[in-house]
């Protein structure tokens, strides 16, 4: 009799296993109560958490629960739930910066899920590295960002295990969610897997484009669900026809309702939101799927939260990233021997692009923007999502000369590349600084020759990484970049520290502009 394989007998328990309802749904009353008083101070803490009874047998010592104020629920769920944990991070005495990152691979990665009974974690098949603080679980884009210092480190290993489990997510779910949690589900992050792959790909050659293949069909399919039957001048989903015919992409959820790990924030926004539309929630959750949560991209006052209209925009930094995954795809295709499908793939990557730069480009001001469909236009926003056609190789030679020009004009700070010039009080604005947009500005830049500001934008990062590291031992999610002796602030919780994306990024910053050879 033929072995089952492990990962076959782990589908085959979590086709079983994985009904689990969502937090809102299976706790109903009292998810509200906690999220809504605050009880746990972050909204992700309890929908994070694991039952210690049967549900019913919770929500009948609730029912009976006299009290409900904030104390009174906190220690109702202490007494009745497990809370998540977050594994403290250690420095071993002695060690360099880089020798301390690379050891913290090790706190930082989780061994393959074990299945907990009514848990909202999504049970993953392999091994994979977690931002850290508040972030117990895999996340989409951050992990492309720490797969650029696990391959400084050498640790393969760990980016074909993360990968696997991304191919797992496509194949069971469609998509990769936000992060592999039950309530993430209805949404996605901005599509680096295509990049990921490439990643692994130049290590291990054309076998990994043989084995990932089937999921970067999928995962693209996804993303242009509903193309092929639009009418110009609407939008379904993830897609927009314009009137022209071109086909570009947004941001999305497909749940209208306010995020769970952020629930108490969702509906106070909701009571002030200024549009009549009736997509507070979407516009949020869309804004959620972007990675930049939030920003004054995304606000039509740019300014207030409360304003927000993301799937009225076109990004450009999604449209450079698919551009890229229409690339990736003709590659892949290529080196299976599908010639035809490559093909197909080449003519869409050609459309894109074209369609890119006559939509988000903005000739007077020289630099690439997000379009808004519905007032057909750039909305003029200054911020680094308009250096992805770089990162991509979308831009023109003359395109990347003018976007240098800007970004050194009017983004480059002491600490690095400032993420917006606008100061709204959330976090994808000034005046912070985030380790992805130090990595996609630099390798744009790199990608036209441009590597003298490449290199202050690295060297600059890396100072105020290393400035705050030897003041608290820690590794931060993001930095105040205007003023180096300031702390990072705004958005919906503290700055977390751990912290994946930020380790990857300076292992890999000092890999190319430090180190003779990696460590």
């Amino acid at each position: 009799m033929k072995k089952l394989s492990p990962l076959f007998l782990f589908l085959v328990t979590i086709i079983h296993a994985q009904t689990t309802l969502t937090p809102d749904k299976l706790w109903d009353g009292l998810f509200k109560d906690v999220q809504l008083t605050r009880a746990f101070g972050d909204n992700k803490t309890f929908v994070d958490m694991v039952p210690q009874y049967k549900p019913n047998v919770i929500l009948k010592k609730y029912a009976a629960l006299k009290k409900r104020d904030s104390a009174s629920l906190r220690a109702f769920v202490v007494a009745n739930f497990y809370l998540p944990g977050t594994p403290p991070v250690h420095f071993t005495e002695g060690l360099s910066l880089q020798q301390h990152l690379a050891e913290l691979w090790n706190t930082l990665t989780r061994p393959k899920d074990s299945i907990r009974k009514n848990s909202s974690l999504l049970p993953l098949p392999g091994s994979y590295v977690v931002p850290g603080g508040r972030f117990r679980e895999i996340y989409y884009w951050d992990s492309y960002f720490t797969m650029q210092g696990l391959a400084v480190s050498n640790r393969y290993d760990l980016i074909e295990d993360m990968l696997d489990n991304f191919a797992f997510l496509i194949e069971k779910y469609g998509h990769i969610p936000n992060g592999n949690r039950n309530y993430y589900l209805s949404r996605s992050q901005p599509p680096y897997f295509a990049q990921m792959v490439s990643l692994l790909h130049e290590k291990k050659g054309d076998a990994v484009y043989k084995k990932y293949l089937p999921a970067l069909e999928k995962e693209y399919a996804f993303w242009m669900e509903g193309a092929t039957t639009l009418k110009p001048g609407t939008a379904h989903r993830r897609v927009v026809k314009l009137p022209d015919g071109n086909v570009l992409n947004r941001y999305y959820d497909d749940n209208n309702a306010p995020r769970q790990e952020s629930y108490l924030q969702d509906v106070t926004t909701a009571k002030d939101y200024r549009n009549k539309d009736g997509k507070a929630f979407t516009n949020l959750r869309a804004g959620a799927e972007s990675g930049w949560d939030f920003s004054s991209r995304w606000f039509q006052d740019t300014l207030h939260l409360t304003t927000i209209e993301t799937t009225n925009i076109i990004p450009v930094d999604l449209n450079s990233l698919l551009y890229a995954y229409e690339t990736v795809l003709m590659q892949a295709e290529k080196a299976v021997g599908r010639s035809a499908k490559a093909e197909l793939y080449a003519q869409k990557a050609t459309k894109r692009k074209a369609a890119l730069q006559k939509y988000c480009w903005n000739e007077e001001l020289r630099f690439f923007f997000d379009y808004d469909f519905t007032e057909k236009n750039t909305t003029d926003k200054w911020s680094l999502a308009g250096v992805l056609p770089l990162f991509a190789n979308a831009a023109s030679r003359e395109q990347a000369a003018n976007v240098k020009k800007v970004v050194e004009e009017k983004f480059l700070r002491d600490g690095g590349v400032v993420t917006s010039l606008y100061r709204t009080g959330q976090q994808w604005d000034a005046p912070n600084g985030w380790a992805p947009l130090q990595f996609l500005t630099v390798k744009g830049l790199m990608n036209y020759g441009q590597n003298d500001l490449a290199k202050t934008i690295a060297e600059r990062w890396m100072t105020v990484n290393e400035k705050v590291f030897k003041a608290t031992g820690r590794m931060l999610e993001k930095y105040n970049v205007e003023n180096t002796g300031l702390e990072s602030g705004g958005g919906e919780y503290p700055t977390q520290d751990g912290f994946g994306w930020t380790n990857g990024v300076y292992l890999k910053f000092y890999a190319l502009f430090k180190a003779k050879t990696a460590f």
